[in-house]
């Protein structure tokens, strides 16, 4: 007969581990490693795509066969009244927030971009102490907003140079936190609209009118930028784009939808520290980006803030 002790842990495990959340923490590992290895597949195609183009072809294209194969399930599509709100989500979440790391990784390693762009919940916060009634932020959050800036300045400030490929490095810098800012306005959006008006909505078909929006406003900007005569294809870009309509967009936001669904919000959130570490190691074994004990220190100090930070949201949340 088993122990009392070990029949708790069996019965523990039993209640705990049943074969939906089983299936929900594998999808969001599965969330963790193909988010993780986006970053070097748009490095991988901007080898030959111009970036705000190919941006758009990826949301567009996916967004379009996410809405048709849910169409087809019978899943019932926004109403018209409804696309305004989706259509600023979508610009802010996939027109800055995607656009900008695109932008970023045609001067910016993509290991580095990840880490950078993993500054979301300090502007998050920072968006939250602004508004009208928001929360204050902790000191643990002040703290954590210090600790992640410093981080930031031990990675950027040896590459900062004023001849031109310095300037490029500094705007590449600028685009990772303009992604941040509107990914954190888009994702406070989010929750307000969730709040007020959205929560009977198949978070897989906002997501496909998300994509569509924000593709659409890619391609407007890609357009009139003049990349259309820039539009080069190779079958290394092409492979790469494929991988991030396929894996990154589809088959990332369908796990990330699991997940959402079956585990808690703060368990989900953790992928936001597994993405810049799977970016840089990916970034460093194949495309031979530069991993020097700085950046790995930078990299830890910058992730241990975003700890922080998320810590003092938790607690504001718990009351």
């Amino acid at each position: 007969m088993l122990a009392p002790s070990r029949r708790r842990a069996a019965a523990w495990y039993r209640t705990r581990m049943n074969p939906t959340r089983r299936r929900a923490l594998i999808a969001w590992v599965i969330v963790c490693f193909v988010w993780g290895t986006t970053y070097l597949a748009i490095r991988i195609a901007l080898e030959t795509l111009p970036p705000m183009l190919m941006a758009a072809f990826r949301w567009i294209i996916a967004g379009t066969i996410i809405a048709i194969a849910l169409k087809v399930r019978g899943e019932r599509l926004p109403a018209v009244r409804a696309w305004p709100a989706l259509a600023v989500l979508g610009v802010l979440l996939l027109g800055f927030g995607n656009g900008g790391v695109v932008f970023a990784e045609l001067t910016v390693p993509s290991g580095l971009t990840a880490v950078l762009v993993a500054t979301v919940p300090f502007w998050m916060v920072a968006i939250e102490a602004g508004r009208r009634g928001g929360d204050r932020v902790s000191a643990v959050g002040i703290a954590g907003l210090i600790v992640g800036f410093g981080g930031i300045l031990l990675l950027v400030w040896p590459e900062i140079r004023f001849d031109g490929a310095g300037r490029r490095f500094i705007l590449g810098v600028a685009a990772t936190q303009i992604a941040a800012i509107g990914w954190a306005i888009g994702s406070a959006y989010a929750r307000w609209r969730g709040h007020n008006e959205a929560r009977s909505e198949n978070i897989l078909v906002t997501a496909a009118f998300e994509m569509l929006f924000g593709g659409l406003a890619l391609l407007t900007l890609g357009l009139v930028l003049g990349e259309w005569s820039k539009l080069m294809f190779s079958g290394r870009s092409l492979g790469a784009l494929a991988y991030l309509i396929f894996f990154g967009a589809i088959g990332g936001f369908g796990a990330y939808a699991y997940a959402l669904q079956h585990l808690p919000v703060a368990t989900v959130s953790l992928y936001a520290y597994v993405n810049p570490v799977i970016a840089v190691v990916l970034g460093t074994l194949i495309l031979d980006e530069p991993l020097t004990a700085r950046v790995g220190v930078a990299a830890a100090i910058v992730l241990a803030g975003m700890f922080l930070v998320r810590r003092s949201e938790t607690r504001m949340a718990e009351g």
